[in-house]
């Protein structure tokens, strides 16, 4: 799979990221519990324009305070009663690609690295990176071979070598044992 035949922009960039989940009605205010899904989660604040569902419903958040260690209670204008809310239980929350914020050098957004060949400092091409698994030490690189096996790469710097977007590639050492 080259980038630019991928879903999204002409230029195989997503449209839109994931920012959040909402689980269920909270209260009687027409509160959510959301789960996080953004490093970014100081961007989730009052008056921020957020896509519900898969057809991208425009929401403008009213409110939005921790809840618990990972979550947040977030409100959306319009919405004041748990019965309103609860037509957003189990509903994804988007923001426009285009509206991320830009990261230091060197780091990429998962979505830039999926999808992308996968091939040994000696030549092999192993797959294609097909998921990240997030860990507590390290990411987890989960490359898929034309075959149908799956390789698991931990996301080190023995193992990662570099990424080459134009190219559409992830350099990689294998570490003994790593691959037959």
């Amino acid at each position: 799979m080259t980038r630019n035949n991928a879903p999204g922009s002409p230029n195989g960039e997503p449209v839109f990221l994931t920012v959040g989940f909402l689980r269920r009605p909270h209260g009687v205010r027409g509160e959510l519990i959301m789960d996080v899904h953004t490093d970014f989660p100081e961007r989730l604040r009052v008056g921020t324009k957020l896509y519900a569902g898969e057809d991208h419903k425009p929401m403008t958040i009213a409110s939005a305070r921790p809840h618990g260690q990972s979550d947040l209670l977030i409100a959306f204008r319009g919405i004041s009663n748990p019965e309103q809310a609860g037509q957003l239980r189990n509903t994804w929350l988007y923001v426009p690609a285009k509206d991320r914020p830009p990261l230091p050098d060197g780091k990429l957004y998962q979505h830039q690295i999926l999808g992308l060949r996968v091939v040994t400092d000696a030549g092999r091409e192993l797959g294609t990176l097909t998921e990240i698994l997030v860990t507590g030490a390290n990411d987890v690189y989960v490359v898929k071979g034309e075959d149908g096996k799956e390789v698991l790469l931990p996301a080190i710097p023995d193992v990662i070598l570099g990424y080459d977007l134009e190219k559409g590639e992830i350099k990689v050492h294998l570490l003994d044992g790593l691959v037959d």
